[in-house]
């Protein structure tokens, strides 16, 4: 079986992310999504908020074609939680020469410290490459309109947790 890992914060799942779960589906059997706990970031949702977010909005993606999509927080290394959950790759998405300078870094600590783990980049989709969680939040805290980024039930979640 081919097992992939995405991992992210996902702070919140957006459409870039769900591209790249789509995508990611056609190459695995089943699809695990690292759903990252990061205590740095300081991240908006709670950790329960996001991985329903994630359930939500993933695992009929994966249905659809007919890949298992399965959430699954974590706080270790990410090389860890990807033999935890028995993949042999961990699927990153790629928008700009930025993110590749740091997975670049990534991939080759994650290598030295299990080389049976492959890495495969996807590019975001050319309407994805400017979406960031982080924009989204701004965007959305400044009172903009983040329905071109964002599913409407993340959308809906978004605003309700900006007005508490």
């Amino acid at each position: 079986m081919r097992v992939g890992l995405y991992p992210g914060t996902f702070d919140p799942v957006t459409n870039g992310h769900l591209d790249i779960v789509r995508r990611g589906c056609t190459l695995v059997d089943r699809l695990v999504i690292g759903v990252a706990i990061n205590r740095d970031k300081g991240p908006m949702f709670s950790l329960e908020e996001r991985v329903a977010m994630v359930e939500a909005e993933c695992v009929p993606l994966g249905a659809a074609v007919g890949c298992e999509v399965v959430v699954h927080p974590f706080e270790n290394l990410l090389i860890n939680c990807a033999r935890d959950v028995g993949a042999n790759m961990i699927i990153r998405g790629l928008r700009a020469v930025a993110d590749f300078e740091y997975e670049f870094q990534m991939v080759g600590m994650n290598r030295s410290m299990d080389n049976s783990i492959e890495t495969v980049f996807l590019m975001a989709d050319a309407k994805n490459q400017a979406i960031a969680s982080k924009l989204v939040k701004e965007i959305a805290r400044l009172d903009g309109d983040v329905t071109k980024f964002v599913p409407a039930s993340v959308k809906q979640t978004l605003l309700e947790k900006l007005k508490s």
